[in-house]
């Protein structure tokens, strides 16, 4: 089963990914959402992912002493099809032969919005 990228957005009401641009974009950090599933069908599961600089893990790093990067794409500045560009990549790479196989390899480097999710019965 193939899976693709099938949007990306920022869950912020004040910011809108294709209208974005950082005050620098050398040293920036942003959560981006995206929703991915699978080729050829309609459905589709959430993921986020924190995007940001080294600049900005730098300062960050001052400041805070110490930080967790999990869930993180670091990228050399802000370019949106570069970063969208790379998030589909590796998408596109996972693999499996059922949806729930694919979904939790691309949650091995994306927060996905079942990752805790426990079924009961």
């Amino acid at each position: 089963m193939k899976a693709i990228v099938k949007s990306i957005w920022v869950d912020s009401p004040t910011i809108n990914l294709n209208e974005y641009w950082p005050d620098d974009p050398e040293c920036f950090g942003l959560w981006i959402e995206f929703r991915a599933g699978p080729e050829n069908e309609t459905s589709a599961d959430d993921f986020r992912l924190f995007v940001c600089t080294p600049t900005w893990l730098r300062n960050e790093c001052f400041t805070k002493e110490a930080i967790w990067g999990r869930y993180m794409l670091i990228v050399s500045e802000f370019d949106l099809h570069t970063i969208g560009g790379r998030i589909g990549q590796l998408v596109e790479k996972c693999a499996g032969t059922e949806w729930l196989d694919v979904a939790r390899n691309i949650a091995r480097f994306a927060a996905w919005e079942f990752e805790d999710y426990q079924m009961k019965g």
